[in-house]
């Protein structure tokens, strides 16, 4: 690796055979050195799951000037606590990149991703960090549309920096024509309802499939990222992983104390 060109570090939870990943080691390799650990298999929905009860392997599938790849058998925030005190101790990166997830990770749905567990390790090192998820959930999605505003919001955080402990939670919408701007918003605080469908296979047993339909808090106000994906625009959340509300504190003393 280059010292004088920034470092990236990327990963994602869809895994290394996916064309959203493609396209962000595409733009990410115009604006420094690229070092890719990715899981070996998908793993959606993992959200922050680590593990501890076996060994995690990796594979080194690509080395040459300016970008490496590994691939490792763990969860996705394995692949960057993995990068980050092991496959890359000689060097912390300048920003770690993760995604492009095939599909929303908008609203609740951070609380279930792999995609923002990256980003959620990255800030947890103290490494600016940056999720970006399309609105198209196919396995085959062209998110080659998505490479402008990558290199945009990479290119703004490359030169200056994010605030302390916060990750930007990047949504780009499946548009037809061209994105109407950029916004940034809260994460739409609704709930996931009739999550599970009851199904018989052909043996008669019971099983569950997970399906569910979002119910929006956002009715129209306009502050959320639903609210403006659903109009064309870009949506930018900046997000932290420290759920204390502080608000409440002095109420739950007065519960409890």
């Amino acid at each position: 690796m280059d010292n004088k060109r920034p470092l990236i570090l990327i990963s994602n939870d869809d895994g290394y055979n996916y064309n959203g990943i493609r396209s962000l080691i595409k733009v990410a390799r115009t604006l420094g050195d690229v070092f890719v650990v990715a899981p070996a298999v998908h793993q959606s929905g993992m959200s922050s799951a680590i593990t501890f009860v076996n060994p995690v392997r990796t594979i080194k599938v690509t080395e040459e000037p300016g970008f490496t790849v590994y691939l490792a058998t763990g969860t996705p925030a394995d692949c960057v606590k993995l990068a980050l005190s092991q496959l890359m101790a000689d060097r912390m990166p300048d920003v770690v990149l993760a995604g492009i997830n095939h599909g929303f990770n908008s609203g609740l749905n951070t609380l279930y991703s792999g995609t923002m567990a990256c980003v959620f390790e990255g800030i947890l090192h103290g490494v600016p960090s940056v999720a970006f998820s399309f609105g198209d959930y196919s396995s085959d999605a062209d998110t080659s549309v998505c490479e402008e505003v990558v290199h945009h919001v990479t290119k703004r955080v490359l030169e200056r920096g994010l605030p302390k402990d916060v990750c930007l939670n990047v949504n780009i919408p499946h548009v037809d024509g061209t994105f109407k701007g950029m916004k940034v918003t809260t994460g739409d605080m609704g709930r996931w309802v009739n999550e599970w469908e009851h199904r018989v296979d052909p043996t008669g047993r019971d099983y569950y499939w997970l399906t569910g339909e979002f119910e929006l808090a956002d009715k129209g106000e306009g502050l959320t990222d639903y609210y403006w994906l659903e109009r064309g625009y870009v949506t930018v959340t900046p997000t932290h992983v420290d759920q204390t509300d502080f608000a409440s504190m002095a109420a739950i003393s007065d519960l409890l104390l």
